[in-house]
């Protein structure tokens, strides 16, 4: 690809593959390894046959996180200083008080239900890319979208 294709691709979706790594990671610096990794790992590996590159890369994304979990079976606890460095990324991320206060009860939710939930409100793909990208059908990701919402519902009536 050329560099000015490339540089144009990372600044289109750096932030949103930000944002849903934040959501998969947890972690500042672990969200942008892992997507500078997914960057790479979808630049070096595109061909003709991507026809929407977006959810391609956010697959890609989720692929190497999981990848990257399965190397690493120690679950390391997060420390005060990491989660304080976390909410500060994702405030400035979500300016608006009420959108804070979703994405707050979106963290909540069962890993699945956060992640489709994110790439369907915050990300605005269409249900068929999210079960693209999850390895789902479109009617499980519908139901799992579902109950993400319900979810959400019951967190912020609390």
């Amino acid at each position: 690809m050329k560099h000015d294709v490339v540089e144009e691709l990372f600044k289109k979706y750096y932030n949103d593959l930000l944002l849903y790594a934040l959501t998969l990671t947890k972690e500042k610096a672990a969200a942008e390894d892992l997507v500078s990794d997914a960057f790479f790992k979808a630049l070096d590996g595109a061909g003709d046959n991507v026809t929407n590159f977006k959810p391609w890369l956010f697959a890609v994304c989720r692929n190497a996180y999981f990848n990257g979990r399965r190397r690493d079976k120690r679950a390391a606890e997060l420390s005060e200083d990491i989660a304080d460095e976390r909410e500060g990324v994702v405030d400035k991320i979500l300016k608006d008080e009420g959108y804070q206060a979703l994405y707050r009860a979106i963290e909540l939710l069962p890993d699945i239900q956060r992640e489709v939930v994110t790439l369907f409100y915050f990300e605005d793909m269409k249900l068929k890319d999210i079960a693209h990208i999850i390895g789902k059908t479109v009617e499980n990701t519908k139901v799992i979208l579902f109950r993400g919402r319900e979810g959400v519902k019951k967190i912020l009536e609390v």
